[in-house]
């Protein structure tokens, strides 16, 4: 495969008036394989490259290598780290009969610290997609030694890095999934041990439903719903290893800048504030990147993956802005997982991907919960910057606010219309149309205001249900009948001009 990069001399020379320091992570992998576009390297503090494979005598394997130390030395006039990321989903089969062998292990270990002497990097990133457990089907594991010898080697990793380049000069990150570490009871009640030789995890909150799962979902979701797709999300990841002893500040939040599509056996618009429905085995075709790929571990075919960047969603004419769906495909927005899903009725299609709106709740959130950062999968999917620009939106210090708890409805969004109610701490103002008409607001009592049941003429028209901001109940105007809804937990319905949103509610 080919590879191709450009750096703009605007955003370089931009880069190079911003430093590091004082900013909150933001963290972009660079993946060796993709067509990179041109990179604003001032919106980044990191930036890992993906991937060196591990091989079975502990030597790495990293396609285009004669290509890093150009890369290395713009990132780093910018002011921008640069790191190697080892391993990767394909790339983890090896990790667990490498660390076995103390030939291979040292041989591993020694390789890892050369590459980065050679290349001039600032450090390891490791991507062991799974300790403890299967990942992908190719993979070699070991539940009862796993994570047991991956803090051995981190401990001689951290060791071998500061003897060789002085004491903290190099970093080591880890990649890691919404669990801790697997020891021979599952999850890891207690990682502190490798949070002391670490110097951050960048977690991997999103893939959490898709084409392997049993109906439609959302793949990363700030909350999840209760009893409906996978029970993990943006937030249980955060809380499941800080309880396990990891320090939030050690953290960077994982954002996808891609969704996945499977195609519905029915019209998911019939029913919008359901985004679970039963679908079809075969995936779709998603963006026009998407080719048929065999994995050779599971055996099988070649099939799509369903998966659509950002900058597809965007360039290929499915949103026209980015909170705004083009006919025939609708928007819809769910309240409890506070994530975005496109829908298109003539094909069935359904897509979960995050954009501007529901990537600021999750900078907030994290924001709030003390995290250093955030970190996105990955560089080449973004469209003129509109993800990576929520990113750098990182409150500095942290927010006041924590994020929503999961509310009770989805809302759609179609062109034309109003946008559905935003989550918590989104930051974001609502999405607003010209031809969209709501009733005039009602007092604190209610008097002239919508009813559940009652008429109203204006599809998609919201109205909070009072203006005391303390309210969290809120109508949609919906097939000419007012429809109650709630904002999530603890907060309250906000009326701004014809739109609504929920916050916390005023004191």
């Amino acid at each position: 495969m080919q590879f191709k990069t450009l750096i703009t001399a605007a955003g370089l020379a931009l880069s190079m008036t911003v430093g590091v320091l004082g900013r909150a992570n933001v963290v972009g992998y660079y993946a060796n394989w993709a067509n990179m576009p041109a990179l604003t390297l001032s919106k980044y503090t990191h930036i890992n490259f993906a991937f060196a494979i591990p091989k079975a005598d502990g030597s790495l394997q990293y396609d285009n290598v004669e290509t890093i130390p150009g890369l290395v030395s713009g990132f780093h006039a910018a002011g921008v780290k640069a790191l190697v990321s080892v391993g990767g989903w394909t790339g983890s089969n090896l990790f667990s009969t490498i660390l076995k062998n103390t030939a291979t292990r040292t041989a591993f270990l020694n390789n890892m610290v050369s590459f980065v002497q050679t290349n001039n990097l600032d450090g390891v990133d490791i991507d062991w997609e799974y300790p403890g457990r299967e990942g992908n089907t190719c993979n070699a594991y070991d539940p009862a030694n796993d994570s047991k010898n991956f803090l051995s080697f981190l401990q001689d990793l951290r060791a071998k890095l500061d003897s060789t380049f002085g004491a903290g000069t190099k970093l080591i990150t880890m990649a890691v999934r919404v669990q801790p570490f697997d020891g021979p009871n599952g999850p890891m009640k207690d990682v502190s041990a490798f949070a002391k030789v670490t110097d951050y995890i960048n977690l991997m909150q999103y893939d959490i439903n898709g084409s392997w799962s049993s109906t439609t979902g959302p793949n990363a979701p700030l909350q999840y719903a209760p009893g409906k797709g996978e029970q993990v999300s943006f937030a249980t990841a955060i809380s499941a290893w800080s309880a396990a002893g990891w320090p939030t500040s050690k953290m960077n939040a994982g954002v996808p800048f891609y969704g996945h599509s499977v195609k519905a056996l029915s019209n998911m618009l019939n029913n919008p504030s359901n985004m679970y429905a039963q679908f079809s085995p075969t995936v779709p075709k998603g963006d026009q990147e998407d080719e048929p790929w065999a994995d050779t571990c599971a055996g099988g075919p070649a099939v799509y993956s369903g998966d659509w960047q950002y900058k597809h969603l965007r360039d290929q004419g499915l949103l026209s802005n980015p909170t705004t769906a083009a006919a025939p495909w609708v928007r819809t927005w769910d309240n409890t997982t506070s994530t975005p899903w496109l829908f298109n009725p003539s094909t069935n299609v359904f897509i979960s991907y995050d954009d501007p709106q529901s990537l600021k709740a999750k900078v907030d959130y994290a924001a709030a919960k003390g995290l250093a950062g955030t970190m996105l999968w990955s560089m080449e999917m973004d469209y003129n910057n509109e993800l990576l620009d929520v990113l750098n939106s990182f409150p500095s210090g942290g927010s006041t606010t924590t994020a929503t708890t999961p509310g009770t409805s989805s809302t759609a969004t179609q062109p034309g219309t109003t946008s559905a109610t935003k989550s918590a701490t989104t930051g974001v103002p609502p999405v607003t149309s010209s031809t969209s008409s709501a009733p005039a607001t009602s007092s604190s009592t209610n008097t002239g205001g919508p009813v559940a049941g009652g008429p109203c003429s204006t599809g998609g028209a919201y109205q909070c249900a009072d203006t005391t901001g303390k309210n969290p109940a809120y109508f949609i105007c919906n097939n000419g009948a007012w429809l109650a809804q709630s904002c999530g937990s603890g907060t309250a319905c906000f009326q701004s001009g014809s739109s609504i949103y929920c916050n916390w509610p005023s004191s």
